[in-house]
């Protein structure tokens, strides 16, 4: 037999195995591991009691994955998905995502994809942005805004098209005409959440849609939780923008944390159940971000770094130390006579004179007859605002 045809019967064996194991079960993993696929999915399929050299399987979950391996078909559903303008991508294939093998023995069978681009390039480069479904319109607008500087800097957004901040983060990097991955928790030609038809249909086009679930699965609570593994693992970091303490987002915040890779958490009012999730994985190994520069300069190269923060630059800033002390000598209010200003600034009068000739050609001070005082309309901190005091 060819490499091609040994190819192709591992090919359709792990499309197979998909409709046999649930998403993550590693028992099932470790077997695929030992035996190859083909080898397995005969084991289950077949009538000689071969099936009974798998260890730690009783025979009651034997009997069940035997019947889910009789009624798999493999090339029905690999057709189905090309129907569907999507490929079913297996490890050993160049353009699996090999972070994906640091799942171990949870690692996915395969991953059917629908969308254009080579998944392990985009994955190479791509961030998870996570949180609450019922968020609020804070957590929206930053998902959206942090997805949208994400995709201006060269980022593919990942979430789990989900509605809440999954659909803002997808949103936000689509309006930046960028790149976004949706990893779904049930078959790809499957549009759920149903309101998100539309949205899953854009990320589509412009970006790309995945699961481990054969074709026209459908989703579970359990399967939810167990794509978040996915998600933690394809990326380079996870952000989790909110969450309660009870959240699938910090699963996949954890997920990130074991696999060693960034864990981010957006901050938000500290009364609000739906950031203490967040706030508990800041109080961890957890970093604060705030925009999309934040976000790069930890999962970015060397030297790609955010701004500097500061406070704005005060006119005061750029006076030297002594020039700032005869400043703040003079009184708020009245004239001041330069003898009174150099006893209370522990100068020589002529320096301090020359300082308030400095001062006042830079507009900080004027002159009244033998007497100085602030200008008008100043403080010693700059110019007045409007309305101030």
């Amino acid at each position: 037999m060819t490499p091609e045809a040994d190819r192709e019967r591992e090919r359709l064996a792990r499309a197979a195995l998909t409709r046999v194991f649930e998403p993550g079960d590693e028992r099932g993993g470790r077997w695929l591991r030992e035996i190859g696929p083909v080898e397995l999915m005969d084991r289950l399929t077949g009538t000689d009691g071969a099936a009974r050299a798998l260890p730690g399987m009783t025979q009651a979950r034997l009997a069940g994955h035997r019947l889910r391996a009789a009624a798999a078909d493999p090339a029905r559903d690999l057709d189905a998905v090309t129907a569907a303008g999507g490929r079913f991508v297996c490890p050993g294939d160049r353009e699996w995502p090999s972070q994906l093998d640091d799942l171990g023995d949870a690692r996915p069978i395969g991953l059917w994809v629908r969308g254009r681009s080579d998944l392990r390039l985009w994955a190479l480069r791509s961030v998870a942005l996570v949180g609450a479904r019922a968020c609020t319109p804070y957590g929206a607008h930053m998902a959206a805004t942090l997805a949208g500087g994400l995709a201006e800097r060269g980022w593919v957004v990942v979430s789990g098209g989900a509605f809440g901040v999954d659909g803002a983060a997808h949103r936000g990097s689509l309006a930046a005409g960028g790149a976004t991955m949706a990893v779904l928790a049930c078959g790809v030609d499957v549009a759920y959440p149903r309101g998100h038809a539309e949205l899953i249909g854009r990320i589509v086009e412009q970006g790309m849609v995945m699961g481990e679930l054969p074709p026209a699965d459908h989703p579970t609570r359990t399967r939810f939780i167990l794509r978040n593994r996915v998600i933690a693992a394809l990326t380079r970091g996870t952000v989790v923008v909110e969450a309660e303490y009870r959240s699938g987002s910090l699963v996949t915040a954890r997920n990130a944390q074991r696999l060693g890779r960034f864990t981010m958490g957006v901050p938000g009012p500290a009364t609000s159940a739906l950031s203490a999730g967040v706030h508990e994985l800041l109080r961890g190994e957890a970093v604060l971000v705030t925009d999309a520069a934040e976000i790069c300069e930890l999962v970015g190269e060397i030297g790609d770094l955010a701004p500097a923060r500061r406070g704005p630059v005060l006119p005061r800033d750029l006076l030297d130390a002594a020039s700032t002390r005869v400043l703040e000598e003079l009184p708020a209010r009245g004239l001041a006579q330069v003898r009174d200003v150099a006893r209370c600034a522990a100068m020589p009068a002529d320096e301090v004179l020359g300082r308030l000739y400095e001062l006042h050609s830079l507009g900080f001070v004027e002159r009244e007859g033998d007497g100085w005082r602030l200008t008008r309309g100043r403080t010693r901190e700059g110019p007045v605002r409007r309305g101030g005091t």
